[in-house]
């Protein structure tokens, strides 16, 4: 549990001070109780309250007062806590990795088909209300299914699936926020091709014929998106298209979060491209700082069970997620009901408030 407003606490210091002033009035009360000289008079009224001799009774509504003040104080100071809600994610981007690295066969049978059938497995296991597109990368990246709660085409798009060259990590995160922000008027092709991709992106320049009218955003905390987020799988390195960690950015200021999967061993495999023989090696350092930045997470998969075992984990958390709730509500109701059953056994064994 956390409190938004900390400073507050320092209020608890007063309970000390009240417990120890009350002690001194209990104190005052017995020494002047016991000047009595008329013994007959003591005696009488001790039998007038003789229904307040349980032992405590008359400590406990001040006993009670005090959690009161104290639920009261814990309240002003703002609790949260975190609670695990169903989730709001309402469309998923799923990029995955064709480049010709996917044929290698360290994993069984090999690394393209392995991922094929884990995310088949995917999205058949997804809410139904959820949308999922799909979009796949090597030289470029090309969105190859729109959003969609069809899990049959999901599938029939996974089966089609073909392998080509190079591996554009970058591009397949930038057609993930165009797939999820199709009016914010990004440009691939001036992110892509460009010499400066950075300031084209959204460049309405009179040189250039836009293609739409880039809607203006506001930049936004890295992860808060709760309606969209992007899984990308990836095998190797980028070779080509624009830097990862520079397109991660983007979707940090839209608050998307992007889950990286490494697939295939860490150590690398050879693979066949062309007839010439590659060594390949994964890109863990690219996958975890994409990741970092918005705010998603990495996974490794080294076999198809691993990568089953990742999609499992993250579909629990597209579909539940944590969020931090303030609870200042539940503090308030224990004080207001302390106070009142201080208030109602004082009156129940003194006939006053006290």
């Amino acid at each position: 549990m956390r409190f938004q407003w900390p400073m507050m606490l320092w209020l608890l210091a007063a309970i000390p001070v009240f417990a120890f002033g009350y002690a001194a009035l209990v104190a005052r009360r017995r020494r002047q109780a016991s000047r009595f000289a008329n013994l007959t008079f003591v005696m009488d009224a001790a039998r007038a309250g003789a229904k307040r001799r349980i032992p405590g009774a008359l400590h406990l509504p001040i006993a009670l007062f005090a959690l009161g003040l104290i639920a009261a104080i814990l309240a002003v100071a703002r609790p949260t806590a975190s609670i695990t809600l169903p989730s709001m994610q309402q469309t998923l981007v799923l990029a995955m990795d064709v480049s010709l690295s996917m044929r290698a066969r360290d994993v069984k049978p090999d690394r393209i088909t392995a991922a094929k059938e884990a995310a088949k497995a995917f999205v058949s296991d997804l809410p139904p209300e959820l949308k999922v597109a799909i979009v796949t990368f090597a030289g470029t990246a090309q969105m190859v299914q729109a959003p969609t709660r069809n899990r049959e085409d999901l599938i029939a798009t996974i089966d089609r699936f073909e392998l080509q060259r190079h591996t554009a990590t970058g591009s397949a995160i930038l057609v993930s926020l165009a797939t999820l922000f199709p009016d914010h008027g990004i440009d691939i092709e001036a992110a892509t091709l460009g010499p400066s991709w950075r300031s084209q992106a959204f460049s309405d320049s009179p040189k250039r014929e836009p293609k739409q009218i880039a809607k203006p955003f506001d930049a936004v905390q890295p992860g808060s998106n709760t309606s969209a987020a992007i899984v990308l799988l990836s095998d190797g390195r980028r070779t080509t298209g624009p830097n990862p960690l520079e397109v991660a950015k983007m979707a940090a200021q839209r608050g998307v979060k992007v889950y990286t999967v490494g697939f295939g061993t860490v150590e690398g495999a050879e693979v066949d491209v062309g007839g010439w023989s590659m060594f390949l090696r994964l890109d863990e350092v690219a996958l975890k700082a994409v990741a970092e930045l918005t705010h998603g997470e990495y996974f490794h998969a080294g076999t198809e069970e691993d990568l089953r075992k990742v999609y499992q984990g993250l579909t629990s958390k597209l579909v539940l997620e944590k969020a931090d709730v303030e609870i200042s509500f539940m503090f308030l109701a224990a004080a207001v009901a302390l106070l009142l059953l201080s208030a109602g056994w004082s009156v129940a064994w003194t006939g006053r408030v006290a």
